[in-house]
């Protein structure tokens, strides 16, 4: 009987990608997996053909053979696939397949790593810890370094971290033999998963360390310095590489990461590498005119001069003055707004004088001018 086309024993469009082809298989091996329909002739096949099917199309040199010539790139033996059955080679392919496909499907539980993944005498690498820590702007600004706390795993210098106790040695696992991984067949397939003896260690300990319990670690709170560049922003992660937890038996350490959380400043608000601060001014000053002092995120001040007339909303700019840049000579700059304050709690005689300028000022508020003169064309609008 002749072969069905590839494509159509997947369910896909010639045109479909990696992912597609991927979810494609997945459905149909689930559905049709030998283990889950035993004495079904019909399934079996229908997974061999998927299986056939995907393993040539997953692999970029062997699906443009079969795109120009179709099943005929792959007779005598050509291309291995298709005419060539399905002998050693390709059970083996498709026990990567699989592998990659249900790492859990035939109980492996998602953690069957490979005897290569892993270091010598079951050691396997710790894992990395996070540690938050906030600072403020003015130490965001200049830098600083802190001392911090961090309760983690260490290697436990009882068992110099082998886990057995003092005098005693790991023995080699005697269902892998020290591989740390079984595999098992199933049909014409081979699937390879973590030991169930040594959980994937590829040895066993029959006299454990008493003070680690043989997990070669122990819990202590360790005390580590940190440098916080100047120019830090709000989540900024520093990376502190063989800080986190000690590896298991022998393997290496993870890393410590330190996030940052910047505290409100009660003056700057932060954009980037500027900052901008909000200044009340009387109105007289805005009026008049004159100089004020402002304080800059250095701990220094810096003088500002306000022309006459100044409308509340006025920016003015100090270049220069912001926050540094991050790993960097540059500075960005410090915006000043100021907001015009009107004055409360007057005296009368305060009120006597606003009063008498209110009847003087004519061309001296031009901005409420026009806009009322706006609004009395508006309402004369709805009269018409």
């Amino acid at each position: 009987m002749a072969k069905r086309d590839y494509y159509e024993v997947l369910g896909v469009g010639k045109s479909a990608d990696d992912k597609e082809l991927k979810s494609a298989f997945r459905k149909m091996a689930k559905q049709y997996h030998p283990d889950a329909n035993p004495d079904d002739s019909t399934a079996e096949q229908k997974f061999k053909e998927a299986s056939e099917a995907y393993e040539v199309l997953k692999e970029p040199q062997k699906r443009a053979a079969y795109d120009r010539f179709g099943h005929a790139a792959f007779e005598d033996g050509r291309g291995g696939a298709g005419g060539a059955g399905f002998g050693p080679e390709f059970s083996s392919s498709m026990s990567d397949i699989f592998e990659d496909l249900f790492g859990e499907f035939m109980g492996g539980g998602g953690g069957g790593r490979r005897a290569g993944g892993r270091s010598g005498g079951g050691a396997a690498r710790g894992s990395d810890l996070r540690y938050d820590m906030e600072i403020s702007l003015t130490d965001a600004y200049a830098g600083k370094s802190a001392q911090i706390r961090v309760p983690t795993s260490v290697t436990c210098e009882t068992c110099s971290g082998n886990g057995a106790k003092p005098g005693t040695s790991p023995t080699t696992c005697s269902t892998c033999n020290g591989q740390g991984a079984v595999r098992s067949s199933s049909g014409f397939f081979t699937v390879e998963r973590a030991c169930p003896t040594c959980q994937g260690r590829g040895n066993v300990i029959s006299d454990p360390c008493t003070n680690c319990s043989g997990q070669g670690r122990v819990q202590k709170e360790r005390t580590l310095s940190v440098n916080i560049p100047a120019g830090v922003e709000d989540g900024t992660r520093i990376r502190l590489a063989n800080e986190g937890e000690s590896g298991v038996r022998g393997g290496p350490s993870g890393d410590l990461y330190i996030f940052l959380a910047i505290k409100q400043h009660e003056f700057f608000q932060r954009d980037g590498s500027d900052l901008f601060s909000r200044v009340p001014i009387s109105m007289t000053s805005a009026s008049l005119g004159g100089e004020i002092e402002v304080p800059t995120i250095d701990g220094k001040k810096a003088r500002v001069t306000i022309p006459e007339g100044t409308q509340g909303g006025k920016q003015f700019r100090l270049k220069g003055k912001g926050m540094p840049v991050l790993r960097s000579s540059q500075h960005g700059d410090m915006y000043i707004q100021v907001s015009v304050e009107t004055p409360v709690n007057l005296t009368r005689k305060q009120k006597e004088l606003l009063r008498d300028f209110e009847s003087q000022a004519k061309d001296n508020s031009p901005q409420s001018a026009g806009f009322f003169t706006k609004a009395r064309s508006f309402w004369d609008s709805f009269g018409s």
